[in-house]
């Protein structure tokens, strides 16, 4: 259980502020030796050399995502949420900390959003003494009047424990896939390839001579993403986003070598996109679109999308590349009941399948919804038809990005 009070420098600078705090057990336990206190300090617009300080932590980060870099509270402000920074300091330099999303809901009720965070340098003195500043601070910072939700990083499970130990519930939000399926991008690309599906490790080959190529491209074709995307949501029932959202993600995060665009073609026209974002050492699919009409639709041109990228990411020196969400159920059947395929999965999920990655989950996503009627409200609503419908559609609000049909 977290005891602690965090006294904080809000709206400062680092340099003052003295920090106390009592555990009863071992879950993020205090040291008997010290190095150095943690001073926490949130921030609504930090100068700009914080942010960039704050940048090269979440790049170097492993387990969090491109959600933490100040240019995504620059991407998100086109759906109207606004930035509050919260940072942990030990000896005047930045050790951990947090990107929280702010919205209003109605003009009354208080969203706040925390994707991948918060975020602990495993170089600092002390990791442990770090989170529990950051639980602290985020247990203050958590909306008085509506919903706060949380997903920590991959491997900060005891952030969740520490944050469930003080009032937080697991999340029924959604507001983050409970797990995904990456591949190791560290063994020779013979090696990684010789894991492929007999099917996919035979395309690899083939590809070329069925006029099949993949090449690099730029935010001029974004356009042509977006076109592509069209064909994939007539198909699963969702509107793409605007084209003045997609030029500004990549424009915000390519600058910075976070985002890389993949076309693939057949015979030189164009049938599939793939837009990844990268940090951490991670590769993760964030946009993608198929043309599957005609002949192309029986050449596996995502596939050799995704092959492409893998031998870019291997190039670069990344380590994973995440092939996006993966439902609750298969990660059920794969982790729990080591069910390697089933018919009754779905098939766009099931294709992530033929490159032999491994399924993980990610810490449980935890909300805490204030005041108590405002509570009871929600969770009566998620229990009927029409109030999850309405839900339903808030969440898309919230969004800001795809609409479904």
């Amino acid at each position: 259980m977290f005891r602690g009070n965090y006294i904080g420098a809000e709206g400062a600078y680092p340099g003052g502020g003295s920090t106390r705090m009592e555990t009863d057990d071992d879950t993020l336990e205090r040291p008997v030796d010290i190095p150095s206190r943690v001073v926490t300090q949130h921030l609504v617009d930090p100068p700009a050399a914080l942010l960039a300080e704050w940048d090269r932590l979440v790049t170097r980060s492993t387990g969090t995502d491109v959600t933490q870099l100040s240019a995504w509270a620059r991407i998100r402000a086109m759906a109207g949420y606004t930035p509050s920074y919260l940072f942990a300091y030990q000896d005047g330099r930045i050790v951990g900390g947090a990107l929280v999303l702010r919205r209003r809901l109605f003009g009354v009720l208080r969203i706040k959003y925390l994707p991948y965070g918060p975020i602990v340098d495993p170089d600092s003195s002390c990791p442990a003494m770090v989170a529990l500043a950051l639980v602290d601070e985020l247990v203050e910072l958590a909306s008085p009047m509506g919903m706060t939700c949380i997903q920590p990083p991959e491997g900060a499970d005891q952030i969740s424990e520490a944050l469930l130990e003080r009032g937080f519930r697991p999340s029924r939000a959604g507001i983050a896939p409970a797990g995904s399926y990456r591949l190791d991008l560290t063994p020779p690309l013979e090696d990684i390839r010789s894991g492929f599906s007999k099917r996919l490790k035979s395309w690899t080959n083939r590809w070329p001579s069925k006029g099949v190529s993949v090449r690099q491209s730029d935010a001029r074709e974004l356009p042509l993403l977006l076109e592509l995307m069209q064909h994939t949501g007539a198909r699963h029932g969702f509107q793409p986003p605007t084209l003045e959202y997609v030029n500004l993600l990549y424009r915000e995060l390519s600058s910075g070598g976070h985002a890389a665009l993949f076309i693939g073609e057949v015979n030189g026209v164009p049938v599939s996109a793939d837009l990844v974002t990268v940090v951490g050492g991670m590769v993760r699919g964030r946009l993608g679109g198929f043309n599957g009409d005609g002949e192309a639709g029986k050449l596996s041109v995502p596939a050799a999308v995704r092959w492409e990228i893998i031998k870019w990411a291997k190039e670069q020196g990344y380590r994973w590349l995440d092939f996006g969400g993966l439902p609750e159920r298969m990660l059920d059947d794969m982790i729990e009941r080591g069910i390697h395929s089933s018919d009754d999965w779905p098939n766009a999920q099931r294709a992530k399948l033929a490159f032999n990655g491994t399924p993980f989950r990610y810490p449980t996503a935890v909300e805490l919804i204030r005041p108590f009627p405002v509570r009871l409200a929600y969770d009566f609503l998620r229990r009927n038809k029409v109030g999850a419908r309405l839900v339903a559609a808030v969440k898309v609000m919230l969004r800001g990005q795809f609409r479904h049909k």
